[in-house]
Order: C-alpha cells, then structure tokens, then sequence
C-alpha cells in the first residue's frame, strides 16, 4: 500500500525523496522531473568534464573569435582573452546554481519553483527553453551541412542536391538528436564520454593541417578593427558580455546535469576542468584555422564544416565531417535539447511527459530556422543570414537572462539557506503559486536594459548587460524579501 505522506531521506549529504501519493498525485509532479535517487546520481567529475568538452567543442565556439575581432571591434589576443575570462567569470553562476541540483536531485524548473513560484516558474523556464531551442536549431543546420558534405564525399550525385541535401541532411541530424535525448540521462552520458576524447583528437589534426599555413606572431599583431585610438575598455568590455552570454542559459539549467552528479566536488571539479581551457582552446583553434584557410583553400572561411568540405580528398572529407556530426550531436543533445524538454514539462507534468516534451522542443526548434530551410530549399529569397541571427538576437537575448542567475543564487543560498523543502516543491500548499520578488526582480533590470539601448549615457548598462543584470536582479529579490518580515525565508512557507 502507497504512504500517503512522502518522507525525504539523506545519505551522506544527498537527499532524495519517497514520494508518497501526496507528491504522486499532485499536478505538479511526473516520473521525469522527479528528484533522482541517490543511486542514480553516478556522474563523477571525468563525466562532468567530458559533458563540457561535449558541448564546448562544437561551430559555433569555432567562429567566436571572428565574432568579437569583426562585431566587437577587438585583436586576436583581446578576443581570445575575452573568451578565457568570460568562461572564468560563468563558472561562478554555473556552480553555484548546480548546488540545490546535486543536493537535491531536481531540476532546474523544479528549482525555479523556490523563487518564482511553483506556477510563475514557467515563465523563466519559457523564456529559458525558446533561448535553447534557437540554438537547437542553429546546431543542427551546422550539423545537416555536415551530413550532406559526409554523403557528398561518399556518393558523387549526392552533391548534385545542393540546398535539398542540406535540407534533408538537417532532417537527418534533427531525428538522431531527438533519438539521444528519449533514450535518457545515461544515453547522454555514455555519448559525451565517447566523444570528448574523439573531439580533441580533431582538434590537434586541424592545427596541425593549419599551422604550417599561419604565421601566430602575424595573426597576433593584425590591428583591431575599430576606430583608431578609441579606447580597448569599452569594446572589451561589451565583446566580455557576449561571451559571458554564450553559457548564461547552461549557467541556469545546470540543475539538470548537476541532479546525476555524485558529489559537490565532483560537478565543481568537473566543470573547473572541462569548461574554460576548452572553450579558449577551440575558440584559438578557431582563429588559426580561419586565419589559414586562404592558404589551404584558396579563400577566407570561417567554419570548420564550410573549411573541411573544400578537403579534395573524398576520404578525409567522409572522416572529418563524421566526427563534427558526433560533436555537434553531443553539443546539441546536451546544451540545446535537454533543458527545454524539462521546461516544457513543467508546464503541466501529468499531460507532458518526456516525449511529448522532446518532440515539442523540435517543433519549436524546426520552426525557428524556417525561414533558413526555406532558402536553402530555393523557396524565399532574403539577406537575413544564419550569421546574423546567432551573433546577434541570441547572444543579445542570452544575455538578458542574467537577472535570474542572479534571483537564483540569492534565493538558494542567502534567502533559502540551502534548505528546501523538497516535496513541497511538487505540492501546491509549500511555495506560493506565484512569487512575484522574482518577477519584479527579473522585470526591473530586464526593463533598464532595454530603455538603456536608446541611451547614450546609460548604454554602458545593456554593454553589460549580464553584470549589471545579474547583480542588479539579485539585489533586488534579496531587498524584496527582506523587507517582507524579520525572516526573508517566509517566502517559502504556505499561505505566504
């Protein structure tokens, strides 16, 4: 017989939840989004800094060095620098927020429900999973390209298709990552700790087919591209927050990876190793190779996919192109498809089960680069580009969900104390329905951020965006609940 009254266990600083059928048959709960037991948590630090090469060696990572020397107006050396303190800089908020995950198994938009409210946490989570499905889509054009030049190499009509084959290919790829992500946890797992040692080895055969072709002391002294004598703070500053920007989502989400972690160490240690040193090493591989790619091509080319198809090899093409589409597959599964599938569920986890929830994330994704599979296809004509879209809307939406980092840490560890009530949170009678501290927090500096782009005096503040976001919104919910009562905690706490 079923225990009505669900009781939370501890073993060794881990918590884990006995759903009784208060939890089991509340509209706020499914098998999905439930806390992992503590047996299930066997992710150690090498599989935390596998999942981060996993996802930090992907195109995009590639071309942020020509983001920041042809948007941002910065040098070789300051882009690169930007990029190295920029993935210091997030893994402060990235391990942070993983805490309440590897404490207490849940997610992130169970998380969310502490401080927007167990119905208001949907809309971060919304705002969170359109972030992510964007960039779903985005990945997985560069991995359809990569599948149509893979067949390209191997059957000579292939080519002939042109855009089709791209279509088909992006088709292709969509379908295999949806297929990771319903095999679960452990599929993701398994696939990140076989392609981070693959990915790297790619890395090397690219430098070392690229060096003999680029002289580093030349790359190093180009000029920057902005107005001469203008001074470097501001440019780096601005360039700083996109790439602050480029894991803001992840630095959210992280709950979904860090609820399979072994141990606090194991998910602070794993990121430690896996995410700064990768990031700066791919981005530079990024610069040398597109910095080369006139003299091993005969033009400038930007990314890696576009750069390999030119290989007149058909062996090495075949090759090349199979492990970008396993590192594209890993980046994608991971960064770009879990979190949403989570979000979406959080909506209503009785009628939106995980599968459900994978193939919506699709749909969204697919209906976000339309308009692109429309070009190829030779359907529309316009000059909006893939480019366009990902240096700009993306990187710029990113990084105005700082304000939740900011809300999440503060709530977590200053208003909660690290102390949850981890079946109340998929009850209605614990946390309010809607905790409206964390919208206005969120809404304030969100607010400033957009009023300050037709500033010029305040535009300093959407130049940082993420910092004056993030800081500013966590000030604000901590203020809010403190003047609230003598305890801020009461926030949590029924009928509150």
């Amino acid at each position: 017989m079923q225990q009505k009254r669900s009781q939370v266990l501890e073993r060794d600083g881990l918590f884990e939840l006995d759903a009784g059928t208060d939890v089991l048959d509340s509209p706020r709960y499914n098998h999905d989004i439930a806390p992992t037991q503590v047996h299930q948590r066997t992710w150690n630090k090498w599989h935390i800094t596998a999942l981060w090469v996993g996802m930090a060696i992907c195109v995009p990572t590639y071309t942020l060095g020509g983001v920041l020397t042809a948007y941002f107006g910065l040098s070789v050396g300051e882009a690169l620098l930007a990029i190295l303190l920029a993935n210091i800089i997030v893994l402060i908020p990235l391990t942070l927020n993983a805490f309440a995950g590897t404490k207490y198994g849940i997610p992130f938009p169970v998380l969310l429900r502490s401080s927007f409210g167990v119905i208001g946490s949907n809309v971060p989570c919304l705002i969170r999973a359109l972030v992510a499905c964007g960039w779903f889509g985005i990945q997985t054009m560069f991995g359809g390209l990569a599948i149509h030049l893979f067949l390209g190499s191997i059957f000579d009509g292939w080519k002939a298709l042109g855009g089709t084959g791209e279509v088909i290919g992006f088709m292709m790829f969509w379908t295999l990552n949806l297929w990771v992500v319903l095999r679960g946890a452990e599929s993701i797992k398994r696939l990140e700790t076989l392609s981070a040692p693959l990915l790297i080895l790619v890395g090397a055969g690219l430098l070392f087919w690229a060096l003999p072709n680029v002289s580093l002391s030349e790359l190093l002294a180009q000029p920057p591209k902005r107005p001469e004598g203008a001074s470097v703070v501001g440019y780096f500053c601005a360039g700083l927050t996109a790439m602050v920007g480029f894991w803001a989502t992840l630095s959210l989400n992280i709950p979904d990876f860090s609820r399979y972690a072994e141990s606090q160490k194991a998910q602070i240690v794993g990121q430690i190793i896996g995410l700064p040193l990768t990031m700066f090493l791919f981005a530079s591989l990024g610069v040398v190779m597109t910095a080369a790619s006139v003299s091993l091509v005969g033009e400038m080319v930007s990314d890696p996919v576009t750069l390999i198809g030119h290989i007149q090899s058909p062996f090495w093409v075949a090759l090349a192109m199979a492990l970008i589409i396993i590192a594209t597959l890993s980046t994608n599964t991971a960064a770009n498809i879990v979190s949403p599938t989570n979000d979406f569920q959080n909506i209503a986890p009785k009628l939106i089960g995980r599968t459900q929830a994978v193939i919506l994330t699709g749909l969204v994704g697919l209906a976000l680069m339309g308009h692109e599979l429309l070009k190829k296809l030779g359907l529309i004509v316009s000059n909006v580009s893939l480019d366009t879209v990902y240096s700009n809307w993306l990187l710029g939406y990113s990084s105005l969900l700082g304000p939740i980092a900011g809300i999440m840490v503060v709530d977590y560890f200053i208003i909660k104390k690290q102390t949850l009530d981890l079946a109340g949170l998929y009850r209605d009678d614990v946390y309010p329905a809607w905790n409206w501290f964390g919208f206005i927090a969120f809404a304030v500096p969100v607010l400033l951020t957009l009023l300050s782009l037709g500033s010029t005096a305040f535009s300093w503040f959407y130049d940082y965006g993420w910092f004056t976001g993030s800081l500013l919104g966590g000030l604000l919910y901590y203020g809010l609940c403190a003047m609230r009562g003598t305890d801020p905690a009461t926030v949590a706490k029924p009928n509150a």
